[in-house]
């Protein structure tokens, strides 16, 4: 592009200085359009293959899910639309909560939630899910303030990573099949509020939360009966238990090597007794000792 001015004056200086800025903006718009373009659509295409494959992961008995999650449509935000998504904006897509409760849904747990890199919201409470809780749990819900997995059907430990969801304000395990011990480390969680385990197979001592110790009552960790700990009864010292067991050992050990000392003396004692009376009852046993007597008595008369 030329531009000829045949007096070089101000004005056409201006103008042409005013064209390079009017390029340079034009150039960086497009720029910053190309940017942005491309940043929407891998967030777009991320929470879609998330939402996509909790569909494709989980039963679905009635139907909620695939009649409402249809992926043809591929606009943007129109994923949140989909029944239990809620998202940061209607025309974004990217997902802040998952919100699918009592819907009948079975199945372990979806993997592919790890996709939802925005997401802070999940409540897959009372449907059928089962299996265990992934190890790495804080690796796909890093940034979830809430987590609610309550009534269903999932089994195992609850997994110590579970302290390292630092965002956590609530945690429902409630009305499961968890067994072993709660993580004391969750007493990290410095943001909690809210917490349950009650009614699963627990055992051992609860968590000291510290920033929630007065939240966190009786009613978290009911029908668990082998939790102990405040604000349930105290906790058995360890030694204590220890030594009571030594103790009981010994007292085992030393009536057992009683009772078979008694045994053997009582064998040896019976045993003996018996030879003296077989020796008393046996007159023929010493036979040949009386009729040499009698011999020798008659050849000296």
């Amino acid at each position: 592009m030329s531009i000829v001015c045949v007096d070089v004056s101000k004005a056409c200086l201006l103008w042409v200085c005013d064209s390079k800025l009017r390029i340079v903006a034009i150039f960086a718009g497009a720029s910053v359009w190309l940017l942005l373009s491309c940043s929407l659509s891998y967030g777009v295409e991320s929470d879609i293959n998330c939402l996509r494959s909790i569909k494709e992961t989980l039963q679905d008995p009635r139907k909620v899910l695939n009649i409402s999650w249809n992926f043809e449509n591929n606009t943007e935000g129109s994923i949140c639309g989909f029944i239990g998504v809620e998202c940061w904006h209607p025309d974004e897509s990217k997902v802040l909560n998952i919100r699918l409760s009592d819907m009948g849904l079975k199945g372990s747990f979806p993997l592919g939630i790890q996709n939802c890199t925005s997401l802070t919201g999940l409540d897959l409470s009372s449907n059928e899910l089962y299996g265990s809780i992934p190890s790495n749990i804080s690796k796909i819900i890093g940034f979830v303030t809430t987590l609610d997995l309550s009534s269903n059907s999932f089994s195992g430990e609850i997994p110590e990573n579970l302290a390292n969801c630092s965002y956590l304000n609530v945690l429902k395990l409630d009305h499961n099949n968890f067994s072993g011990q709660i993580p004391l480390q969750l007493g990290l969680l410095g943001r909690i509020k809210e917490f349950s385990v009650a009614n699963n197979l627990l055992s051992g001592p609860v968590p000291n939360f510290i920033n929630a110790s007065n939240l966190i009552t009786a009613d978290s960790y009911a029908n668990n009966l082998g939790l102990c700990g405040k604000p349930l009864r105290p906790c058995t010292s360890a030694s204590k238990s220890s030594n009571t067991g030594i103790i009981a050992g010994a007292a085992i050990g030393g009536v057992t090597i009683a009772a078979i000392g008694i045994g053997i003396g009582m064998l040896f004692y019976f045993r003996k007794a018996s030879m003296m009376k077989k020796k008393d009852d046996d007159p023929e046993g010493n036979k040949w000792a009386r009729s040499l007597k009698g011999t020798k008595g008659i050849k000296a008369s």
